[in-house]
């Protein structure tokens, strides 16, 4: 799969629609006409660092993304288990005209997964649960995988973050043998927690070799690399990820893509690929989390991509 991507991707951008994955499939093009490059590109992760938001003020903001113009680049919200009960009492208030797309983010152990999933199941006129997402222990092994299979219905997508370290490439690649999504961490709280350049061409040259797609966490809050002001913190961007990813399956340069802070090369670049081409990217980086489901919309405009 990946020989013939790659080679069709190299010709004019072009990708035959046999080869691309389930991760277009679920980030289709919304109602709206967003470019395909970005469509679902966006998960909400405004409950999680640095945004913080109540529940109460996530779904309000959410239902009004998903009720907007731009509607079609924005995937699922993302919720903690521990706060679940909250998230359907508030859904329940908003009376959403159907049911929210969601992704379950465990961080109370795997061990709640069955119980937070029948909940979900008799709330179904609320949320439509797309994926659930964990940590995975220090060392991801073979029983542990099982595990996570077992907890979660084939019907549902699963995402696994290996802890990076030594010989977590292997972790990833195991990841994705047991048919879960590999989950980059792009940043946090510390400066430890955002990888350099350097990882991230290392995983994606991993990642491009994969059978499944793979998500990045929230940390990456604009479209181009910057540093923070504030914190000093070297924040990757998404634009640059996609073009990244696009340039690791045609042999091009990826660190150089990655570390760029030329928005309109990158823009530009962004722009050349076909639709068929933007499918083959995102067949590859399905998603990301945001912390604000209208700061991504408010890049893109100003880059003039949407």
């Amino acid at each position: 799969m990946f020989v013939l991507r790659t080679l069709l991707f190299t010709a004019r951008h072009g990708i035959s629609v046999t080869v691309v994955s389930s991760a277009v499939e679920l980030h289709a093009p919304g109602p709206r006409g967003i470019p395909p490059l970005f469509a679902r590109l966006v998960d909400d992760a405004s409950l999680f660092p640095p945004a913080n938001a109540s529940v109460a003020q996530a779904v309000e903001e959410h239902l009004r993304a998903r009720d907007g113009e731009y509607a079609g680049l924005l995937g699922p919200i993302l919720c903690q288990v521990s706060r679940l009960p909250e998230l359907i009492t508030e859904l329940a208030k908003a009376k959403p005209a159907e049911p929210v797309p969601m992704s379950l983010v465990c961080d109370t152990g795997l061990g709640e997964v069955p119980k937070a999933l029948s909940i979900i199941e008799g709330r179904q006129e609320l949320l439509s649960l797309r994926m659930v997402e964990m940590p995975g222990p220090s060392e991801v092994d073979d029983v542990w995988l099982e595990r996570v299979s077992e907890f979660v219905p084939e019907d549902v997508v699963r995402v696994v973050e290996p802890r990076r370290g030594e010989g977590w490439l292997d972790g990833v690649r195991q990841v994705a043998e047991f048919g879960c999504w590999p989950k980059l961490r792009s940043g946090g709280q510390t400066v430890e927690s955002f990888p350099s350049v350097d990882v991230v061409a290392e995983f994606l040259a991993v990642a491009t070799t994969l059978e499944v797609p793979f998500k990045v966490t929230a940390g990456m809050p604009r479209a181009v690399r910057r540093t923070d002001s504030e914190t000093g913190f070297p924040h990757h961007g998404f634009l640059n990820l996609l073009v990244a990813v696009g340039r690791a399956l045609s042999g091009q340069d990826v660190r150089g893509a990655l570390a760029s802070t030329d928005e309109r090369a990158l823009t530009e670049e962004a722009c050349s690929f076909s639709d068929e081409a933007a499918k083959a990217v995102r067949s590859v980086f399905s998603s990301y989390g945001a912390t604000s489901p209208t700061d991504p919309v408010s890049d893109l405009v100003e880059l003039e991509l949407l």
